[in-house]
């Protein structure tokens, strides 16, 4: 994978990573706190796809600019002017986070995306839903502690102590944001991105026309089930994949995403989409 710098309008440096040299674009964006590694897992390897993911403002190499900005819109927002320098329209999609800034471009510009993937995601339409308030929390405590001890007090938490029961791959995920400096852009992401939300309303879901993937698994608090059988059933022209989780197999979750990710983008790769 190569990377280059994008500067937003404001003058954020961003790093935008690239994978293969097909003639179809394929932009897939990562989750809160994540980075280009994390979509770059599960895409198979395709000659006529070339992978982009440009990793946020706060994320991976990417500069955070004024922490203030952060949001799924101004993410959003960075994305499209990005795809703006490419041949739209792309196909687009995200994992958790990535998924609800997905989803509001689709909405939002869809003169920019032929084809959607919404994997494993953590909103629907609703702002600050309930399943975010673990990040929401992590946040607030790494806020206000430094790290070690806000790390003991999270794990002593009634939060902590569900993910186990219920959820332990989002547990562990979460134990990593204590790990995560600069601390003070990590609790920012968590506090401001877990209580916002795509700007987009269920009518919105019903007028999205374009082919629609909407992956999801089991064993998942913070990215539930239901959300994606929700939205595959709101988006007219979409099909859920429901595949492994990684609390129970993590080589089967990836070849499980890897797989459906190929038969659907093989799929929409030369396939017109009208709007």
């Amino acid at each position: 994978m190569t990377s280059r710098s994008f500067i937003t309008s404001d003058g954020v440096t961003l790093a935008l990573h690239k994978r293969g040299q097909g003639e179809n674009d394929f932009v897939f964006q990562h989750g809160l706190c994540g980075a280009a590694s994390q979509p770059a897992e599960v895409m198979p390897n395709m000659d006529d796809m070339r992978l982009l993911t440009l990793e946020c403002r706060g994320h991976g190499a990417s500069e955070a600019g004024d922490i203030k900005k952060f949001s799924i819109a101004q993410f959003a927002d960075d994305v499209a002017a990005m795809i703006s320098t490419l041949n739209a329209p792309v196909i687009l999609g995200g994992i958790s986070m990535g998924a609800a800034m997905a989803l509001r471009l689709a909405v939002t510009k869809p003169d920019l995306v032929r084809a959607l993937v919404l994997a494993r995601p953590a909103w629907i339409t609703d702002y600050a839903p309930d399943n975010m308030k673990a990040n929401a929390y992590v946040g607030e405590l790494l806020s206000t502690y430094d790290p070690n001890e806000a790390e003991e007090r999270f794990l002593a938490s009634d939060n902590a102590l569900r993910l186990a029961a219920y959820a332990p791959d989002n547990l562990q995920s979460l134990k990593g944001f204590f790990n995560r400096p600069p601390f003070d852009v990590t609790a920012a992401l968590l506090m401001k991105i877990s209580s916002d939300g795509p700007g987009v309303d269920r009518a919105h879901l019903a007028k999205i026309s374009i082919p629609t993937l909407v992956i999801g698994h089991e064993d998942d608090v913070i990215h539930p089930l239901a959300y994606a059988q929700e939205l595959a059933n709101r988006i007219p022209h979409a099909e859920l994949a429901v595949i492994t989780s990684k609390a129970r197999n993590k080589a089967a979750y990836v070849s499980d995403f890897q797989s459906c990710l190929l038969q659907f983008l093989t799929k929409v790769s030369h396939a017109e989409t009208p709007h």
